[in-house]
């Protein structure tokens, strides 16, 4: 397992040659991760419906979904949230500005497409059919609750989320092992998951399948909108989630462990 200040050093490389990624490239990798997060959110759901219990569902739901993260990371793709770490490469002038921006851009779009693309093939392959239309009940009420949170409610919850995220992360880059990685990640995104934090890519998935859902199993749901989909949800969770990994997680480490930087990158290169 890597020291902080190596794995800070192995973010300044990552993260700047996450940068110079050509867009195409870019835009296929984070169609993967969006697809995997959004498989995790289909997953996670379906598990906690079948147990009908409102808190042990919410407990399973916990543990079925850092199965998304681990796609992301093992198979190996272009997550948002998690490049939000690129500022790490941005504060040792390694990265620019316009290179951290282009990444996150075409990864947010590719994150936000695979994800959509999963919410509609699984309202409309009738996956929410499952348990008399629970499912889709379910998908509905979650989505909902995300769509009517108040803005700065939204924010803060995306503030915990990504910190937690980007911390999974973080242990995970640490880790040389695929059961190192696993078991680094797991603990944090539960975490993040059983607390209701909110991560912009997965609601990228929950609130399109609530929307879908609604039309296609005639349900209703007050406020449940795009444009409070976009405006009151997306919006502040991913500002707070750009706070929350790449501020409070990789400047914060910067800061605690910056000055060793040079010698943990000498020491790898050893």
């Amino acid at each position: 397992m890597l020291t902080s200040a190596e794995i800070l050093s192995k973010w300044v490389d990552t993260g700047t040659a996450k940068t110079k990624n050509k867009p195409g490239k870019l835009f296929v990798l984070a169609l993967f991760a969006g697809i995997f997060i959004a498989l995790a959110g289909v997953a996670a759901t379906t598990a906690g419906v079948s147990l009908g219990s409102t808190s042990y569902a919410k407990l399973i739901n916990a543990v079925v979904f850092p199965g998304g993260l681990a796609m992301v990371i093992l198979a190996g793709s272009e997550l948002f949230t998690g490049n939000t770490l690129i500022l790490i490469s941005l504060v040792h002038k390694k990265a620019t500005v316009a290179g951290m921006l282009k990444n996150w851009i075409i990864v947010y779009i590719g994150n936000f497409i695979g994800s959509v693309l999963i919410a509609a093939l699984a309202v409309y392959g009738h996956t929410f059919s499952l348990f008399g239309g629970e499912l889709a009940a379910n998908a509905v009420s979650v989505a909902a609750g995300k769509a009517n949170l108040a803005f700065g409610d939204a924010f803060i919850r995306g503030i915990l989320c990504n910190f937690l995220v980007c911390i999974a992360v973080w242990i995970a880059s640490g880790a040389s092992t695929a059961p190192g990685k696993l078991m680094g990640l797991f603990f944090p995104i539960m975490m993040f998951v059983v607390s209701g934090y909110e991560h912009s890519v997965a609601n990228m998935y929950y609130l399109p399948a609530g929307l879908f859902a609604l039309k296609e199993y005639g349900l209703t749901a007050e406020g449940l909108t795009w444009g409070n989909f976009l405006l009151n949800n997306l919006l502040p969770v991913t500002l707070g989630n750009i706070l929350g990994g790449g501020v409070c997680v990789g400047l914060g480490y910067t800061l605690a462990v910056g000055g060793k930087e040079g010698k943990a990158k000498e020491k790898n290169k050893k």
